[in-house]
């Protein structure tokens, strides 16, 4: 594999076991979330503990047993009666319990033994592997600053159901989607200071060194000026000062044979949003480190990518990193801006940062798709947008597409990609009430930014920016009856991409690798 091994972007090494026997030699804990597929001896001890106290069913539990000569810790998290609603989640649920518990109980080296695929849920075993995965993670500037807590475990245990074999493959597989996971938490958790736009682009010039992912740090005001106007407006506050400057960072993979399909993602990568000159008061301020959790997702599913290295599939990742700080120097509601496609936006809120930030880099990947020729190109926006999102689907992502894209059924297969690997989506319809929306209302603008309410107040408030975009890009221009469509969609995952204090998501590295890179 290219660039930096994948063991480097990993919360603890794994190492597969070959079977029961070997788990109890080596480990001091059986972590089990499921009875489907356990070896006999193991599931005859569950059951007797069920018969004995029936409440390991709804709790997880830690109870010692023994299996035939060797006395074992087994730490049992039931995924629970499945009913109608739940879906594969409750694997990776179950198995960040069992790691909670097996930290609890002093365990130094657990094994997971991985659930059985099922014909509702094939891909399980993965989803409870990257589960547990999840809640091993230590946020990076922890294991920076106390290097002795890098890891909450060096290593745990991996017991495949059905074959070693098997377990190598599933591995190598959940090795490539954590790596990408890890990135996308380590950028997203930073704090504003240790994941400031300069240190954003120095940690992805080393995550990615050295592998086919090319990566290119665009830096320089009067570039931001000329070639990306609205990211600019949002930077001129943070430009007073060194550290907070922004930058645009480009990941670029180019496959060894003719590529089949060209993905694009744009991320919005708001390293602190305090609202600018339009503030965010009452409290709603904190957390907002987390605004840049769009471009944490582009950059770890190009890490994906590098690992995987499709033979045909061109990838390509814009970072818009920029605070959105208040002072002298920001920009404010009434300004008129010119878009980097001509296009006359007039500024209604400056909390409405992430739109701006994005919108002339997914410009250039309109112009660059165009002039190009790019095979099957596919255009995305990814950020942490609207309080709306998460009012209208709560903790899910929500994917919004144009015309080619929603006649190509793209967001239902995005939604059923993501369902079966635990990142689901839910699909909102754009529609002539949001282009209306963002028009100019006066003589001299051609595009309205934003409304001056807060989007959770705002009629359709997850829809407007999907629009605005387009308009403010040229991309409206690109639909089913122009000469040159482009498929476009838009995903807010405020909702989904983890709010502090838990641990960020990664969301929708998952449901991106299993639509583009499966």
């Amino acid at each position: 594999m290219g660039g930096n091994a994948c063991a480097s972007y990993l919360p603890c090494e794994i190492v597969p076991v070959k079977g029961l026997a070997e788990s109890l030699q080596q480990s001091d804990a059986l972590c089990v979330i499921d009875d489907v597929g356990l070896p006999p001896e193991l599931a005859r001890e569950i059951d007797s503990q069920k018969a004995f106290d029936a409440g390991i069913l709804s709790e997880v539990s830690c109870f010692r047993c023994q299996l035939g000569s060797e006395r074992a810790r087994v730490v049992y998290s039931s995924i629970g009666e499945l009913s109608d609603f739940d879906d594969v989640r409750r694997y990776a649920e179950a198995a960040g319990r069992a790691m909670q518990r097996a930290l609890k109980a002093g365990a130094k080296y657990p094994v997971l033994i991985l659930p059985a695929s099922t014909e509702r849920f094939p891909h399980a075993p993965l989803v409870a592997l990257l589960g547990a995965l999840h809640e091993l993670y230590v946020p990076l500037q922890l294991r920076e600053d106390v290097p002795a807590k890098r890891h909450r475990y060096a290593k745990i245990g991996m017991l495949h159901p059905e074959s070693p074999q098997k377990g190598l493959d599933l591995l190598a597989q959940v090795q490539a989607l954590e790596a990408g996971r890890f990135v996308a938490r380590d950028i997203g958790g930073g704090d504003p200071e240790r994941m400031a736009p300069p240190r954003v682009a120095e940690y992805v010039l080393q995550a990615f060194a050295g592998g086919p992912v090319k990566v290119t740090v665009v830096d320089d005001p009067r570039v931001f000026e000329r070639d990306y106007p609205l990211f600019q407006a949002v930077n001129r506050a943070a430009g007073t000062v060194e550290r907070h400057r922004g930058r645009i960072i480009f990941l670029e993979y180019t496959p060894p044979k003719p590529a089949r399909k060209t993905v694009v993602l744009v991320g919005k990568g708001v390293t602190y949003d305090t609202g600018g000159a339009d503030i965010k008061a009452g409290g709603v301020m904190a957390g907002m480190s987390r605004d840049k959790c769009g471009a944490a997702a582009v950059a770890g599913f190009m890490k994906v990518v590098e690992q995987r290295q499709p033979a045909d599939v061109h990838a390509i990742g814009v970072l818009c990193m920029v605070r959105n700080s208040v002072g002298e120097e920001c920009y404010v509601s009434d300004e008129m801006l010119t878009s980097r496609a001509g296009v006359r936006v007039r500024v209604g809120n400056t909390d409405a940062e992430g739109r701006m930030a994005m919108a002339d880099a997914l410009c250039q990947m309109k112009e660059r798709v165009l002039s190009q020729k790019l095979p099957n190109p596919h255009l995305y926006t990814v950020a942490t947008l609207t309080g709306h999102a998460v009012l209208a689907v709560g903790n899910s992502a929500i994917v919004m597409d144009n015309g080619p894209a929603r006649a190509a059924d793209h967001g239902l297969g995005l939604q059923r990609a993501g369902e079966v690997v635990g990142d689901p989506f839910e699909i909102s319809v754009l529609r002539r009430e949001d282009l209306e929306f963002h028009r100019g209302k006066c003589y001299g603008e051609d595009v309205l930014q934003a409304n001056n309410i807060p989007s959770s107040r705002t009629p359709r408030g997850h829809q407007g920016p999907a629009a605005f975009l387009m308009l403010a890009t040229g991309l409206d221009k690109c639909g089913l009856n122009s000469s040159h469509p482009i498929k476009y969609s838009h995903l807010d995952i405020a909702g989904s991409a983890g709010d502090v204090p838990d641990t960020p998501t990664g969301s929708p590295i998952l449901a991106l690798a299993q639509t583009h890179l499966a």
